[in-house]
């Protein structure tokens, strides 16, 4: 790994003040160009009490971040003729058209307008990690709202869906983490990213430590509770669980290193290749930034929000507060709960990742601790690019 010195340092000196200041606890940020990554630094503490330093090999939850993962596995088996965009779901996963459901498309799940935010009755962690009891009462739910009439962001149920139709169209029947290291990890030399963490690599995973403002049943809107059940919560109470850690849950469970996730989005950035190794043709990925349908629609599940989602099942940049950091049009990508973040720019030739274990709930880009940080990476591109 050849790093761009200066331009690292300066993205270290950011980090560094963002702990200094209390704003982060412990923190990766990585960052390709052109298929080379010239930023990668780790600072800080994977521990709450500063008894284990964060540094390259820590691993972090990354929570919807795999939302942008899972979402590009879908986009291989798009690629390899296995699956149309337009077809029903229940084309490929029968079962999924009980109850009305017949009608939903693949692209109304990854635009997440299916009309099926929610999550199954009776919800328990164990019930979380048993992928037969989810995707079965996930294909027997009611829609909310009829296929495409508005967007209702998909929180949890977005991996399954995607994560099942990954399964039904592969000709080996992978799970999507089995998929995703033989099919993209495994070729791009990605050893650190996971949706089901193995026994190994448990004790790598750093210590969440929660500040965003507290939340508890009462406090949520009625339709959070049937996104996001109280019993499942998008929490580290619940997520810090090891039966969690280890399960495939594709919409919210991915652990990572951010030189992982950042090669990851690096080869998307780089129109589908990376060293060599093609993933995605560059016309598919070249499609990813495209604006889904009735962008400018109020997300009924995100509190009337409007949501910046691709027709790809991407998050795009919005200027508050959650993806103020990927500034163009032309990036696209996913947050996390707690502030994780992992975008491509093909347009400006640069990916991103960013990996921390103190959860924050930034109101306004202005309270972002990661905002600063974007800055020095983005003024170590221009460095970088007075020097070519």
């Amino acid at each position: 790994m050849t790093l761009f010195e200066p331009g690292n340092a300066l993205v270290q000196a950011a980090v560094d003040k963002a702990i200094a200041h209390g704003d982060e606890l412990g923190v990766q940020v990585c960052a390709y160009h052109r298929g080379r990554c010239f930023i990668d630094v780790a600072a800080g503490s994977a521990e709450p009490d500063l008894s284990r330093p964060a540094d390259h090999e820590t691993l972090f939850n990354i929570w919807s971040v795999s939302k942008a993962i899972t979402a590009t596995l879908l986009h291989i088996q798009a690629d390899r003729g296995l699956i149309d965009y337009d077809a029903p779901i229940a084309e490929y996963w029968p079962e999924f058209g009980a109850s009305g459901k017949d009608g939903i498309t693949v692209r109304h799940a990854l635009m997440h307008r299916s009309g099926l935010p929610q999550m199954p009755e009776g919800m328990t962690p164990e019930r979380l990690v048993d992928w037969d009891w989810m995707t079965s009462a996930i294909a027997a739910l009611e829609p909310m709202a009829a296929p495409g009439e508005k967007p209702m962001y998909q929180a949890l149920s977005f991996g399954w869906i995607i994560g099942e139709l990954v399964r039904r169209t592969d000709p080996k029947a992978r799970d999507v983490n089995t998929f995703l290291q033989e099919e993209v990890n495994r070729p791009l030399g990605i050893d650190s990213l996971w949706l089901g963490v193995p026994d190994s690599e448990l004790p790598r995973i750093a210590t969440m430590v929660d500040a965003m403002p507290p939340m508890s049943p009462e406090t949520l809107p009625e339709i959070w509770e049937k996104v996001s059940p109280w019993a499942v919560r998008l929490l580290p109470d619940v997520f810090e669980d090891n039966r969690i850690r280890q399960a495939v849950i594709p919409g919210v469970g991915g652990i990572a290193n951010a030189r992982s996730a950042g090669r990851f989005f690096g080869m998307l950035a780089n129109g589908g290749e990376l060293g060599g190794v093609r993933i995605l043709s560059a016309e598919r990925v070249a499609g990813f930034a495209e604006p889904r349908i009735g962008g400018d629609e109020p997300d009924t599940v995100m509190f009337n929000q409007v949501m910046p989602i691709s027709k790809a099942g991407f998050w795009l940049y919005a200027p508050e507060p959650i993806t103020a950091a990927f500034r163009t049009p032309t990036a696209f990508g996913c947050p996390g709960v707690g502030g994780a973040l992992g975008w491509a720019d093909p347009g400006e030739d640069i990916a991103v990742s960013f990996c921390h274990n103190r959860l924050v709930l930034p109101a306004t880009s202005d309270e972002d601790p990661f905002i600063p940080v974007a800055a020095a990476v983005r003024e170590a591109l221009a460095m970088l690019r007075e020097t070519a």
